[in-house]
């Protein structure tokens, strides 16, 4: 049976409409994941929720335990992970207010735990295959519910993953968009790959909040980002309930 956990990011603390029916504050092997994990029941349907910043503390990018978060979600039985992530735009067409259901990714962060492959298990190194970074069923179901809401949308697009926690440089923008990225944000590694290693279906729901270093004609501020962070929460939400009504039902 599949069940779904939703990984909140910036702008999402807690998920609209999911109605608590339990709190799980576990420990991992690797410590304890950003904060409790929620489960609850979304449109009647059974789903697990993580804000992988914390809350109400704020945990920045670099630091966040993703092997514990991914590893939390997985013993409490979740199959198929949702994540939201706040991005900048680089590519003309991903301007400020737009809904990325992006297919790939470049990692450019350093010094984070990226494998759950610490070679005391059973001896053989483990070689996922991350030719495509986002489950591909997972994702054409976000992209058929999408369609069928009438939600805008982008299909397709290269994530690339800066370390943070501060913002990107001009020039930084401009190699970025020479390798081929579309969207820039801090959180999507290496949460797509330690969710590959343990077997879970994932995918990403990227809100573009403001353009990339460079690409604006004003200065990137927080209040700017939140402005089109609320905006696009409430259409992340209601295709999350579409998503769980159609594939998720109990």
């Amino acid at each position: 049976m599949k069940r779904l956990a939703i990984i909140g990011g910036t702008g999402i603390d807690e998920l609209e409409g999911l109605q608590i029916i339990g709190s799980h504050a576990l420990d991992t092997p690797y410590g304890a994941p950003s904060r409790a994990v929620q489960e609850g029941s979304l449109a009647g349907n059974q789903v697990f929720f993580l804000q992988r910043h914390g809350s109400p503390k704020a945990i920045p990018p670099h630091l966040i335990n993703y092997r514990a978060n991914l590893w939390a979600l997985h013993s409490l039985g979740a199959t198929d992970i949702v994540a939201i992530n706040a991005v900048g735009g680089i590519a003309p067409d991903m301007g400020s207010g737009v809904l990325v259901i992006p297919d790939q990714v470049i990692d450019y962060t350093w010094g984070r735990e990226h494998t759950i492959d610490d070679g005391s298990g059973s001896g053989q190194l483990q070689h996922i295959d991350f030719t495509e970074p986002y489950d591909r069923d997972l994702r054409q179901a976000l992209i058929a519910q999408a369609q069928s809401a009438g939600i805008v949308f982008q299909d397709g697009a290269v994530h690339g993953v800066t370390q943070g926690p501060r913002l990107e440089t001009a020039a930084e923008v401009r190699r970025m968009t020479q390798d081929g990225c579309d969207v820039v944000g801090m959180t999507g590694m290496p949460e797509a790959a330690l969710a590959r290693e343990m077997g879970l279906a994932y995918a990403s729901l990227c809100m573009v909040v403001n353009p990339a270093a460079g690409l604006g004609d004003e200065p990137l501020t927080l209040e700017m980002m939140r402005e089109a962070l609320e905006r696009e929460a409430a259409v992340v939400r209601d295709l999350l309930q579409r998503l769980v009504c159609a594939d998720y039902c109990a």
